[in-house]
């Protein structure tokens, strides 16, 4: 009997230029987080939120309200790098993180600039 070996891709984050950056800090300052995680951290409820809301929006704001930079910084480490999304800003609590959805129709997706 045969052996069957079943691997996950992990899709890296994008690398965005920093025009690609400042165009998405651009769309990002008037949103408001979507998402926020407590002193509780992260649990199974939060991050499957975070993932369908991600898909949703492509770009979003989250509020990471923990004791200390270190802590928020470890809790956008590991939000971004278990969903393959882009840390693009993160000023105090908010985060801003983009992720494509080449699921959405094409003139529904962010259009990131060439350069």
């Amino acid at each position: 009997m045969g052996l069957i070996i079943i691997t996950l891709l992990h899709f890296a984050p994008m690398r965005l230029t920093e025009p690609q950056k400042k165009f998405l800090r651009r769309l990002g300052h008037p949103l408001k987080p979507l998402v926020t995680i407590g002193e509780a951290g992260l649990s199974d409820a939060v991050i499957a939120e975070y993932e369908s809301t991600l898909d949703h929006h492509e770009l979003m704001k989250i509020r990471v309200r923990v004791g200390d930079r270190l802590a928020r910084d470890e809790i956008i480490s590991k939000l971004c790098s278990e969903s393959s999304a882009t840390l693009v800003q993160r000023i105090g609590n908010v985060a801003l993180v983009y992720r494509p959805n080449l699921n959405k129709k094409a003139e529904k997706r962010i259009r990131l600039p060439s350069k």
